[in-house]
Parts: structure tokens; C-alpha cells; sequence
């Protein structure tokens, strides 16, 4: 089944590792012009390199941005335009979450936690918006927790910026539908990242292999499918979102969580 972006353009923060890596492999694998970027340089490259091997590299534009500063940001999609004629969609990958409890969070870790998750949201939206109006298949889609509906006391700061970006993410697609601009979200619960890969490597019982370890991960959060989720499974939900196979759906969320979410 084509995902019917053949040599649309997409924007996707964060694409130097985790669901943002694996979602501009299926980008690229679905013939789109893909654009990426990271505060990492050398990430960067490295990821541009090894696509190289199996990608048209003239479909691939990397650079450095820091999403937080919002002249970088207009800097990059100013680049995108010049290097592709057009941006199509936009993907937002915020980054990792704040561990703490309320007496444990610092004011700067609140003011870190709603920069982070709502506001290189705004950043991108705003510099790319001119860009958006465009395309004939616009769309704009949120990486976003399930922290958003099922806050974790231990992860507050980040929990109160979840619902925030869950917020934004809604009112922009009431808003911008009149621009014939799509806005959905997904909803990830425990997926596997260089964060899980480090607290594995730090585990006090190391008779217990990776599988074994995440399995024991998933069962103390009760998550029915027993194990964290895959990169690649959030970037799929992702592309259909992002795409236009989804194109009389606004306003959505998807849930990969593995069954963790009870909510209805």
C-alpha cells in the first residue's frame, strides 16, 4: 500500500535517533523528500551517511537546529525551502522527560519541560506555516506521551507539559482547518530508546538479557502486550497520520501504548 507521499516534502524534528529515525527510513522508503534535524551534528551525519547506502541522498537534507531557538528554526525550514520548493508535512518529535516527583521538581525543570514539549511545537509551527498553506496535503503531527491523559506522579513536570502539547494539538486543528491543514497526535507509553538502552546497561541484575529485562519492565507497568513498543511502530502511526491516507482525519490521537491506556 502506498502512503501516497512520493516526493512530497517532510519536516522531522529529532530525526537522528529512536521513532524520528525510523520514520524518515519510511519516508525515504516511500519515495518523499525527507528533511532532518537534531542539536547533535555529528548524529546528524552519521544517520545521513548511513541512509546514503540504501536512500537517493539529493531526496535527504540534514542540519543542525536547536528547535528551542526560534531564529534557528526559521533559519532551518528557510533551508528546507531552498533545498526542496515546498514543505508538506511536518513532524514534531519532542525529546526525553524530566524523572521527579512535585517536591523533587525545580522551577527551571518546569520552564525546561514546557519549552521543550510545547514550545519547539510553536517554533516550527509558526516558521513552517507559511510553507504548509500551500500544499495540497498539509498535515502537522505531535509525538506525544500518554503522560498527556495518565500522569506519572514521579514524572510530573513533563506529565503537566504532555496535556499541554495534547491541548495546543487539539485547538490547532480547529483552527487551522480552514487552511486545509491537518493536526493529529499520537500517543506513545514505554517504546524502546537510547534512555531504555541506558538503564539496561545500569541494571543491578545482569544474569537478565534485554528481552528479559524489558519484559520484567512491562510487567511492573502492567502493559498487556508484555514489552515496550518498537521505534518503527510509532513512526507507521505516524506516516498514516502524517499522510494522506488519513485525510478526513483533524483533531485525532492515536494510542501506541501497547493496551497500556484504560482511558476511553
Amino acid at each position: 500500500m502506498s502512503f501516497q507521499v512520493r516526493n512530497k516534502v517532510v519536516i522531522v524534528t529529532g530525526g537522528s535517533s529512536g521513532i524520528g529515525l525510523a520514520l524518515v527510513k519510511l519516508f525515504l522508503a516511500e519515495g518523499a523528500r525527507v528533511a532532518w534535524c537534531g542539536r547533535d551534528d555529528k548524529k546528524l551525519q552519521a544517520t545521513f551517511d548511513l541512509l546514503s547506502k540504501d536512500y537517493d541522498s539529493s531526496q535527504m537534507f540534514i542540519h543542525q537546529c536547536d528547535v528551542l531557538k526560534k531564529e534557528q528554526v526559521a533559519n532551518y525550514v528557510a533551508l528546507v525551502v531552498k533545498k526542496f520548493g515546498a514543505i508538506d508535512m511536518l513532524v514534531n518529535n519532542a525529546g526525553q522527560g524530566k524523572v521527579a516527583d512535585f517536591f523533587a521538581t525545580e522551577e527551571q525543570d518546569w520552564i525546561d519541560e514546557l519549552q521543550l514539549k510545547v514550545f519547539s511545537v510553536v517554533n516550527m509551527i509558526h516558521a513552517a506555516l507559511p510553507y504548509l498553506k500551500q500544499s495540497d496535503i498539509a498535515s502537522i503531527t505531535n509525538v506525544n506521551s500518554l503522560l498527556g491523559l495518565k500522569p506519572e506522579t514521579h514524572m510530573v513536570a513533563t506529565s503537566v507539559a504532555r496535556a499541554g502539547l495534547l491541548n495546543l494539538s487539539k485547538n490547532l486543528a480547529n483552527e487551522l482547518v480552514k487552511e486545509n491543514i491537518r493536526v493529529n497526535s499520537i500517543l506513545i507509553g514505554l517504546v524502546e530508546s537510547g534512555q531504555w538502552r541506558r538503564r539496561f546497561e545500569a541494571r543491578s541484575d545482569k544474569t537478565k538479557d534485554w528481552v528479559g529485562w524489558t519484559a520484567g519492565v512491562a510487567n511492573k507497568k502492567q502493559i498487556p502486550m508484555g514489552r515496550l513498543g518498537k521505534p518503527e511502530e510509532a513512526a507507521y502511526a505516524l506516516m498514516f497520520l502524517a499522510s494522506p491516507l488519513s485525510s478526513y482525519t483533524t483533531g485525532s490521537v492515536i494510542d501506541v501504548s501497547g493496551g497500556l491506556s484504560k482511558e476511553i
